[in-house]
């Protein structure tokens, strides 16, 4: 082929485009980075449930450190509302510093874009693609960039980290859950003592992540509840948790920084195509349940880098190396979808049947030690931990 102007063009400079432009920092690859969805992200009011994992991977990123404070989870309490058994996973008993750790989704989002900056790649933010022509010996994208321009760039391999969206948009299937999920921190008057709450309900998952002082909370309703609870005066939006959840964390006090978010499956027809691999959200877009979305794009990245680090830079985006990646990631992969998808159906029903089954369930896993270690490394570490 022609010399290509760069190895690997990323397409998304989030979290998971982020982290695989900083896991290629050092191959000496010649990486292009477009800021496909570019805009302010300090107003993002999503928090993120980060697992034990995911930091061992952020530390060889060099990110860690510049995160704190994050809030660490020490401890997990799933139950059912209007239904018996529940299920505490320890830190400790696992053998774990924490669980996993819990900060805002525009911190980690700030912080690697600006670790983007520099003379390391070429960073374009404010780009958007608007043609992709992929042959057998190129990737050849027309790009917009952020003044009007356009530009030509022919690559090795594209890959596609736009959290589905923008160039990732029309390769998505999507299954609609017809659920919402409303985002808020809030205030209580007992103290977390670092415990996440998991909490399932007849609408949805609710689930309360000790995040500083106060909890972040992810409550999965209907769309119409869900609009309304984001927008409803702060009383009634309290009384509705504390009916929801219960009392475990006392009265809630307080409530700010309130969002809404449409919840749908989506999966990409084929992770990989000609010169072109899918990661993160542009792969799969997840339920929130369990929080399991980021922590699988992050190994996405980290797994492609390592795929690309080991391949000639001629065999870039040759089918062999993508079908190399596709073999690494599809038990990790499928774990994850078929995990969140089943929790958000199963646990989303009030039909008595299930609910004693769930309960039967939940006393199964909190009498078997090994059957909580099994799940708490899956959570952890993925299906490869």
């Amino acid at each position: 082929m022609d010399r290509p102007d760069c190895d690997v063009v990323i397409a998304g400079a989030g979290p998971a485009g982020g982290a695989l432009a900083l896991a290629l920092r050092a191959s000496g690859l010649r990486l292009a980075v477009l800021e496909t969805q570019f805009s302010p992200m300090a107003a993002d009011p999503r928090p993120l449930a980060l697992a034990y994992g995911t930091r061992l991977l952020l530390e060889r990123l060099d990110l860690w450190r510049s995160l704190a404070p994050v809030t660490p989870i020490l401890g997990i309490h799933v139950s059912q509302r209007g239904g018996f058994g529940r299920v505490m996973l320890d830190a400790a008993a696992a053998r774990l510093p924490a669980l996993g750790y819990v900060l805002d989704y525009a911190r980690l989002a700030a912080l690697t874009r600006e670790r983007l900056e520099g003379d390391w790649c070429e960073y374009l933010p404010g780009a958007s693609i608007c043609r992709v022509d992929a042959t057998a010996d190129a990737v050849v994208l027309a790009v917009q960039g952020a003044g009007g321009g356009m530009r030509r760039i022919r690559a090795r391999l594209l890959a596609v980290a736009d959290g589905g969206t923008g160039a990732a948009g029309e390769a998505m299937r999507a299954i609609d859950y017809g659920q919402a999920a409303v985002t808020a921190r809030v205030a209580s008057v007992l103290p977390h003592e670092g415990v996440a709450y998991e909490r399932f309900t007849p609408e949805g998952p609710l689930a309360l992540l000790p995040d500083g002082e106060r909890s972040a909370l992810v409550w999965v309703t209907a769309p119409e509840r869900a609009r309304a609870l984001s927008s409803g005066p702060e009383p009634e939006f309290l009384a509705g948790l504390q009916q929801a959840f219960g009392g475990r964390l006392g009265r809630f006090t307080a409530v700010e920084r309130r969002g809404v978010f449409p919840l749908a499956l989506k999966l990409a027809r084929d992770p990989v195509e000609r010169r072109t691999v899918r990661i993160g959200n542009a792969a799969q877009t997840l339920h929130p349940v369990a929080g399991q979305g980021l922590n699988l794009a992050l190994r996405d990245a980290w797994e492609l880098a390592e795929v690309l680090g080991r391949a000639p830079r001629e065999a870039l985006g040759e089918p062999g190396m993508l079908r190399r990646y596709a073999t690494r990631r599809r038990l990790d992969r499928a774990g994850a979808i078929g995990f969140t998808h089943g929790l958000a159906r199963i646990f989303s029903s009030d039909l008595a049947p299930l609910r004693c089954a769930r309960g039967f369930a939940l006393a199964a896993l909190a009498a078997s030690p090994p059957a909580r270690d099994f799940l708490v490394r899956r959570m952890s570490f993925g299906a490869r931990g």
